[in-house]
């Protein structure tokens, strides 16, 4: 029987200390996505925290990177692993409230069946392809 090497200590990981790019191209440039509305899109109020937390998991893709340049054990990287999933679903759902809540409520709200339609379509399309990747 072979002995596995022993665990080094996990070690936090933490964001990089420069920030990410700005970006160049606006989002609404994307092929099949539509124009921001006047007031913005359901997640405005939450912008800054969102993009913080995305950075914060940034960080920890690129940790994930060391651990495997560094030979780390490897269930300490499948640990980080699903923390950084986890992250970017708790990310995914926040988008995904903010959406119903926003956008959809809105089409709905407004009396327009094709604007709800849409909207209504938009939001199974976007659930089917987040259960999907599950």
């Amino acid at each position: 029987m072979t002995v596995p090497p022993a665990r080094q200590p996990a070690r936090e990981v933490t964001a990089p200390s420069t920030p990410a790019p700005k970006r160049t191209t606006p989002a609404s440039s994307a092929p099949g996505s539509s124009p921001p509305p006047a007031g913005g899109y359901g997640y405005a109020p939450e912008k800054d925290a969102l993009v913080k937390r995305l950075r914060r998991i940034e960080g920890q893709v690129r940790g994930l990177e060391r651990m495997v340049a560094d030979d780390r054990y490897c269930v300490d990287i499948l640990t980080q692993i699903s923390a950084v999933s986890t992250a970017l679903d708790a990310v995914a759902f926040r988008i995904l409230d903010a959406h119903v809540n926003h956008c959809v409520a809105d089409a709905l709200a407004a009396g327009d069946p094709d604007a709800a339609a849409t909207k209504s379509r938009e939001l199974l399309a976007a659930v089917h392809r987040f259960m999907r990747s599950r």
